[in-house]
């Protein structure tokens, strides 16, 4: 019992106290126990308070009985004093020994340091509108130099590996064709079907007024051929291939297996988007071909069961009105959307970070960015062909 009553009597004198004794215009403080970084947040309000105190002029801080002090207990009581110095106060310590004055010394600069101004200028929303365009213009810059350097080095390396001995292997081409292209014809048959019943449909819900169904025919061959065929496919491969190789590459990125590729001397450009690259300018075009007969297929079912137009009815008035430029003109988009798929999302797999919050951004990114520039694409295409007349 005895010596916990001695514990708990240390533990209460090594608490931080402060004895203030105001005479006159002069205030006295003294300060006992131990003032360190655990302990002096139990007196900082009290100093505050001490700092509130009016009608004094001369302020003595005795330390003749502290225990111990370190730069937080310093800089506690610099603070105090700088405060009454700035407020014309005459200020003195006493009782202090060599470790104390070396402290206050350290601290002195710190505490005594004017608080900085607020020198912001209202954020005006022009500024801020601006900064966002600048920002959002540098970074367009900067992914678009990546993603013509990856194109540019896909390039060169199937340049250099003609007629050498380690070419790439058909294999790896192959498996991706099979991956991006096989894999994709059932969800591409399927829409597409449901988007030319649509169409054919609706055209003939519209024409009937008119008297003149039988130009759904017209309508839906021509958008199909031209404009939705293509248009439809890229978009899905973006969100279904594009997403699939930014996911496959960003997590080489995050398991470094691409920096262990360049270790051994393996351009990843090469061994990585190469075959990818090549795989969704074989299998696009093919796939747009099975979603133009797909679409048609649809449209004639449609058009059969509720205009009435036979099938054989359908395909003569085709053969009629189509030619081959319809065909090609949406066939000569394929490749370029297969290219800008491909180049985009190996880009926003090879910048993939550390983290699956990175992952899940760029792959969310590749899908946006691939279908919006698919759009543009096949939007300027509509506009040279109109200019060209084709």
């Amino acid at each position: 019992m005895l010596n916990k009553a001695k514990q708990e009597a240390t533990r209460g004198s090594d608490e931080p106290a402060i004895d203030a004794r105001l005479s006159g215009d002069t205030l006295a403080v003294v300060l006992s126990g131990i003032w360190n970084t655990r302990t002096v947040q139990t007196v900082d309000s009290r100093m505050r308070e001490l700092e509130k105190l009016g009608g004094v002029t001369t302020v003595t801080v005795d330390l003749s009985a502290l225990h111990t002090m370190d730069t937080a207990g310093a800089w506690l009581v610099e603070r105090f004093l700088a405060h009454c110095e700035s407020n014309g106060i005459a200020t003195r310590i006493v009782g202090d020994t060599e470790k104390t004055d070396i402290l206050m010394r350290a601290v002195s600069h710190a505490a005594r340091e004017p608080a900085p101004k607020n020198t912001s200028k209202p954020s005006w929303l022009a500024i801020d509108f601006l900064a966002t365009v600048g920002k959002s213009v540098y970074e367009f810059r900067r992914q678009f130099l990546i993603a013509m350097h990856i194109l540019g080095a896909t390039v060169r390396g199937a340049q250099m590996k003609i007629g050498r001995s380690h070419k790439q292997s058909p294999a790896a081409i192959v498996t991706q064709i099979e991956r991006m292209g096989i894999g994709a014809v059932p969800v591409v048959v399927l829409m597409s079907a449901i988007v030319g019943a649509i169409i054919a449909q609706q055209g003939a819900f519209q024409l009937r007024y008119f008297g003149a169904e039988i130009f759904v025919v017209d309508l839906v061959s021509v958008l199909v051929l031209r404009e939705l065929g293509v248009l439809m496919t890229a978009i899905m491969v973006a969100g279904r291939t594009g997403s699939a190789i930014t996911a496959e590459l960003g997590s080489m990125k995050m398991r470094e297996e691409i920096d262990a590729l360049t270790v051994i001397g393996l351009n990843p450009v090469g061994v990585l988007v190469f075959p990818r690259l090549v795989a969704l300018v074989v299998a696009l075009p093919l796939l747009t071909v099975i979603a133009d007969a797909a679409a048609l297929g649809g449209a004639m079912l449609m058009a059969w069961f509720y205009s009435g137009i036979t099938p054989q009815a359908f395909i003569q008035r085709m053969h009629d009105w189509i030619d081959l430029s319809t065909i090609f003109s949406g066939m000569i988009k394929a490749p370029f959307m297969a290219l800008i798929i491909g180049v985009i999302a190996s880009m926003e797999g090879l910048l993939v970070r550390g983290s699956a919050e990175s992952l899940g951004r760029h792959v969310t990114a590749s899908v946006v960015k691939a279908i919006f520039f698919v759009i543009v694409v096949d939007g300027l295409f509509s506009v040279f062909y109109g200019a060209i007349d084709y």
